[in-house]
Protein backbone atom coordinates (compact mmCIF):
# COMPACT_ATOMS: atom_id res chain seq x y z
CA UNK A 1 0.00 0.00 0.00
CA UNK A 2 1.48 3.31 -1.06
CA UNK A 3 1.72 6.14 1.43
CA UNK A 4 -0.13 9.34 0.65
CA UNK A 5 2.18 12.24 -0.15
CA UNK A 6 1.82 15.22 2.12
CA UNK A 7 2.19 18.63 0.55
CA UNK A 8 5.43 20.24 1.60
CA UNK A 9 4.67 22.64 4.41
CA UNK A 10 6.76 25.56 5.51
CA UNK A 11 7.21 25.64 9.27
CA UNK A 12 5.21 28.44 10.87
CA UNK A 13 7.34 31.49 11.60
CA UNK A 14 7.75 32.05 15.33
CA UNK A 15 6.56 35.42 16.57
CA UNK A 16 8.81 36.46 19.44
CA UNK A 17 7.20 38.84 21.91
CA UNK A 18 9.30 41.10 24.10
CA UNK A 19 7.36 42.25 27.15
CA UNK A 20 7.09 46.03 27.61
CA UNK A 21 9.71 47.29 30.03
CA UNK A 22 12.00 44.29 29.55
CA UNK A 23 15.50 45.39 30.47
CA UNK A 24 18.46 43.90 28.61
CA UNK A 25 21.09 42.43 30.90
CA UNK A 26 24.72 42.92 29.89
CA UNK A 27 26.97 40.00 30.79
CA UNK A 28 30.70 39.53 30.39
CA UNK A 29 30.96 36.44 32.59
CA UNK A 30 29.07 33.16 32.78
CA UNK A 31 29.27 30.23 35.19
CA UNK A 32 28.10 26.97 33.62
CA UNK A 33 26.99 24.00 35.70
CA UNK A 34 25.19 20.82 34.75
CA UNK A 35 23.39 17.80 36.11
CA UNK A 36 22.33 14.71 34.17
CA UNK A 37 19.05 16.47 33.32
CA UNK A 38 19.92 20.12 32.67
CA UNK A 39 22.48 22.85 32.10
CA UNK A 40 22.47 25.96 34.28
CA UNK A 41 24.03 29.17 32.94
CA UNK A 42 24.44 32.03 35.42
CA UNK A 43 25.22 35.29 33.62
CA UNK A 44 26.93 38.10 35.52
CA UNK A 45 28.83 41.31 34.92
CA UNK A 46 32.27 41.62 36.47
CA UNK A 47 34.27 44.79 36.77
CA UNK A 48 38.06 45.25 36.93
CA UNK A 49 39.53 44.94 40.43
CA UNK A 50 36.19 43.97 42.00
CA UNK A 51 36.06 40.61 43.77
CA UNK A 52 32.32 39.93 43.58
CA UNK A 53 29.60 39.88 40.96
CA UNK A 54 25.82 39.52 41.08
CA UNK A 55 24.05 37.11 38.75
CA UNK A 56 21.81 39.12 36.42
CA UNK A 57 20.14 36.20 34.67
CA UNK A 58 19.94 32.42 35.09
CA UNK A 59 19.07 30.19 32.16
CA UNK A 60 18.21 26.54 32.72
CA UNK A 61 17.89 24.24 29.71
CA UNK A 62 17.91 20.61 28.68
CA UNK A 63 21.22 19.13 27.46
CA UNK A 64 19.93 18.95 23.89
CA UNK A 65 19.02 22.65 23.97
CA UNK A 66 22.47 23.49 25.38
CA UNK A 67 24.07 21.66 22.47
CA UNK A 68 21.78 23.41 19.97
CA UNK A 69 22.70 26.76 21.60
CA UNK A 70 26.37 25.90 21.16
CA UNK A 71 25.75 25.16 17.47
CA UNK A 72 23.75 28.36 16.97
CA UNK A 73 26.45 30.46 18.67
CA UNK A 74 29.16 28.85 16.51
CA UNK A 75 27.23 29.54 13.32
CA UNK A 76 26.61 33.16 14.33
CA UNK A 77 30.25 33.71 15.35
CA UNK A 78 31.33 32.41 11.93
CA UNK A 79 28.91 34.84 10.22
CA UNK A 80 30.09 37.72 12.42
CA UNK A 81 33.76 37.01 11.67
CA UNK A 82 33.04 36.71 7.94
CA UNK A 83 31.47 40.19 8.05
CA UNK A 84 33.70 41.97 10.58
CA UNK A 85 36.94 39.99 10.96
CA UNK A 86 38.32 37.58 13.52
CA UNK A 87 37.30 38.11 17.14
CA UNK A 88 40.45 38.45 19.25
CA UNK A 89 40.64 36.26 22.35
CA UNK A 90 43.81 36.48 24.50
CA UNK A 91 45.87 33.31 24.73
CA UNK A 92 45.63 31.76 28.17
CA UNK A 93 49.03 31.63 29.84
CA UNK A 94 49.92 31.32 33.50
CA UNK A 95 47.08 33.51 34.73
CA UNK A 96 43.37 32.97 34.20
CA UNK A 97 41.58 34.48 31.22
CA UNK A 98 39.38 36.43 33.65
CA UNK A 99 42.48 37.97 35.26
CA UNK A 100 43.91 38.83 31.85
CA UNK A 101 40.71 40.60 30.79
CA UNK A 102 39.65 42.24 34.05
CA UNK A 103 42.69 42.28 36.34
CA UNK A 104 42.88 40.89 39.83
CA UNK A 105 42.05 42.44 43.17
CA UNK A 106 44.34 45.30 44.23
CA UNK A 107 46.57 44.46 47.20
Amino acid sequence: MAQAQRPSQQPAQLQLELPPGLDATYSNFVVIQHSPAEFILDFARIMPNVTSARVGARVVCAPMHAKLLLRALQENIERFEAAYGTIYVPQQGGESLTSQLFGGPQA
